[in-house]
């Protein structure tokens, strides 16, 4: 069966159809959550909510982005509202003093580092960066959809991440032959 036609019987209030999709994208949007909740129940959790929300909005889905990135940005909205619920604060920033900075230059760590090194190191940034970082780097998203999911200004996305990626490089370092250099 084709992915719009499962979608179709989906608006349509077809369980079955539903199982399916449930079943084609549930492992995926649990580990999406896991990424930022770090509690396997509070991922399932956020990752069923975003099932029901997804299901109960699908007549908004217009097919200009795939279901499974349609999808992920909900599991990913849900993590992020369940995060602030537990009252995580964020560092307010003063965006007077932020400049824009140029993503592709600031990036630079062995080619030896391996992504669960990178992402180790994610989780040891401060809460102010993890997010916006994790977005960027394992999430794909723009500064755009940053700004959007974290209620940000882009600008403010792109310090975040520049100065998350800077600390990144900073924890990594040591990685490269030893040397720190």
């Amino acid at each position: 069966m084709l992915q719009s036609d499962l979608i179709e019987k989906c608006r349509a209030n077809d369980r079955k159809a539903q199982v399916t999709l449930y079943n084609k994208y549930s492992n995926g949007m649990y580990y999406v959550a896991l990424r930022f909740l770090k509690d396997p129940f509070e991922a399932e959790e956020a990752m069923q909510e975003g099932f029901i929300k997804a299901f109960m909005k699908l007549h908004q889905f217009t097919g200009d982005v795939t279901f499974g990135a349609w999808l992920k940005r909900i599991v990913i909205n849900k993590s992020i509202d369940m995060l602030k619920a537990k009252k995580m604060n964020m560092v307010a920033i003063n965006e007077q003093v932020m400049a824009t900075v140029d993503d592709q230059e600031d990036w630079s760590v062995a080619d030896s580092v391996t992504i669960d090194e990178v992402k180790g190191a994610i989780e040891k940034l401060p809460e102010k960066y993890k997010y916006a970082v994790m977005l960027f780097l394992i999430e794909g998203y723009d500064h755009k959809e940053i700004s959007e999911i974290l209620d940000i200004t882009p600008v403010a996305s792109r310090t975040l991440v520049h100065r998350g990626k800077k600390q990144l490089q900073e924890q990594l370092k040591h990685l490269r032959d030893g040397t720190g250099y």
